[in-house]
Parts: C-alpha cells; structure tokens; sequence
C-alpha cells in the first residue's frame, strides 16, 4: 500500500509541476503577467497607455488562476490516464483548488502582499526585493511557495 500512495505522489507532483509551469510561463498571457500585482497606489500602464488598478490586477490574477488551474488539471487528468494513475475526483477538487487558490494569494503580489509579508516575517525580505545580479528574489521565492502548496496537492492525491 505503501508503495501504491509513493508511486501516485511522486506521479501527482510531477503532473502538478508541469501543469504549473506551463500554466505560468506559456499559457498566462503578457496583460495578466503585467497585471496581476496593480493595485489602485502602485498601478500598472498597458502598452496601450490604459491604466490599471486594483479592480483590473484582481481580475488579471483571476484569470491567470483560472487558466493556470485549467493547465494543471489538464496534465493532472491526461497523465494520470496515461499513466493508469487512479483518482479520485474529490481528491483532484481538492488538490486543484489548494493550489489555485494559493496560487492567487501569491500571485497578486500587491506591494505589502502576502507573499512580501512572509518574506519581511521570515528575515527574507531583502531576498524578496532583490532583483540584481540576475536573480529576482520574489520570483524565486513565489515558485518555492508554490512548490510546497503543489506538495501538499499531491499528498491529497496520493491518499
């Protein structure tokens, strides 16, 4: 049994990842990545010279979310067939919207976010702001976080 759940773990994780990097780097479109973040105080200008805030960086995050989301459960449900990998659909909901959801949480990156807080919290705050030599420390550290949400997804599958 023991073997059975490792197997569907490491399977589940694996599907989750590459949902997730597709869904992050290839799927996302340019607005919902220059987006994501705006805020009414720290707005983002299109190429188009329109001005976006708050209402508009909430809707570009949910969007990315939703298609990001999408990605993974296609990978999760072509793999897990492909592969024999059993789920439960319950399992998937779940696993699917712990890591959507978490996923727009850190996503919006709004200035004194979440993310921004954890990091200041944890003595990593000048990490997080560093985008210098280059490394983007917010980058690196949104995709850890996600990793680890991803993690605790496919624990849920490999029940």
């Amino acid at each position: 049994m023991t073997t059975v759940r490792t197997a569907r773990f490491a399977a589940a994780y694996a599907l989750l990842r590459v949902g997730a990097d597709v869904g992050d780097h290839i799927v996302q479109s340019d607005h919902c990545a220059r987006t994501k973040g705006a805020t009414d105080q720290a707005p983002t200008t299109g190429d188009d010279g329109t001005v976006h805030g708050t209402a508009a960086g909430r809707r570009a995050c949910a969007l990315h979310c939703l298609t990001y989301t999408a990605t993974q459960a296609t990978a999760l449900l072509v793999g897990a067939r492909a592969l024999g990998l059993r789920l439960r659909p319950g399992q998937v909901a779940v696993a699917l919207a712990i890591s959507g959801l978490t996923h727009y949480a850190i996503d919006r990156r709004v200035p004194g976010g979440l993310l921004e807080k954890f990091a200041d919290a944890t003595g990593k705050g000048n990490f997080f702001r560093l985008a210098d030599h280059g490394i983007n420390g917010a980058y690196c550290m949104d995709g850890a976080i996600h990793h680890a949400f991803e993690t605790a997804a496919a624990a849920v599958l490999a029940r």
